[in-house]
């Protein structure tokens, strides 16, 4: 089955609500100011504290594994970011889980394998051929600005990896959610449907913390491993 067909069957059969998830400015004045300010020296003078420059990941409130979560640390979420032109992401994929398609409209994005092994997809663009890896721990690649791409934990235990993003405002745009937010008439003549859409929009996901449960073939699979254990 061609990749473009899976990838909206799997849009159409995961997933609850529309409204969508997102980094929450922590301090919006602050990034205000640092956005504004003339100099390096004007910016290092908003951030007078050790603690401004520390950010930790396991303290964010997204962060697990159950699905799992990406956790940003960018302009929102850790001001020190603003002007360095850079996003980190901690991302936690539980076993099966899955980050679900989307892309990034204003940054490349590098993403390195810390534990587990994690199956990793892109296309870049109409006519661009599918790209798939396997992560192994110490493994990298690339999805370029702009890219489709998705990722899914394909064993039975948590696996982590490190994202670098190149822009401190990145954004992320899951493609099932932007898709179902069109007018669904339209979207059903687009995908090539008979049958009416709008069960299928209300069938999707929210943004939640970035990642959801996977294929039900490998979740039976880690089921069945439980059992024997």
């Amino acid at each position: 089955m061609p990749f473009y067909k899976c990838v909206v069957l799997a849009l159409c059969s995961l997933l609850t609500t529309q409204v969508l998830a997102v980094d929450q400015t922590v301090n919006p004045q602050l990034v205000a100011q640092l956005k504004t300010a003339a100099t390096q020296l004007d910016r290092l003078a908003l951030l007078p504290d050790n603690s401004d420059w520390l950010f930790d990941f396991t303290a964010q409130p997204n962060y697990t594994f159950t699905p799992g979560a990406v956790v940003n640390a960018n302009a929102a979420t850790f001001p020190a970011t603003v002007g360095n032109g850079l996003t980190m992401a901690m991302l936690n994929l539980g076993p099966c889980s899955m980050l679900a398609p989307h892309y990034h409209p204003r940054a490349s994005n590098y993403v390195v394998a810390v534990t587990g092994t994690t199956n990793v997809f892109f296309i870049e663009e109409n006519g661009a051929r599918l790209v798939s890896n396997t992560l192994n721990p110490g493994q990298m690649t690339i999805f370029p600005q702009g890219s489709l791409h998705t990722m899914v934990n394909t064993g039975c235990t948590n696996a982590q990896l490190v994202s670098a993003l190149s822009n401190d405002d990145a954004g992320t745009h899951q493609v099932a959610n932007g898709l179902f937010g069109l007018p669904l008439d339209l979207v059903n003549v687009a995908l090539g449907l008979s049958d009416n859409v709008n069960q299928t929009a209300q069938s999707i996901p929210a943004v939640g913390t970035g990642a959801i449960s996977g294929t039900a073939a490998c979740l039976a699979k880690c089921a069945a491993q439980r059992k024997m254990a």
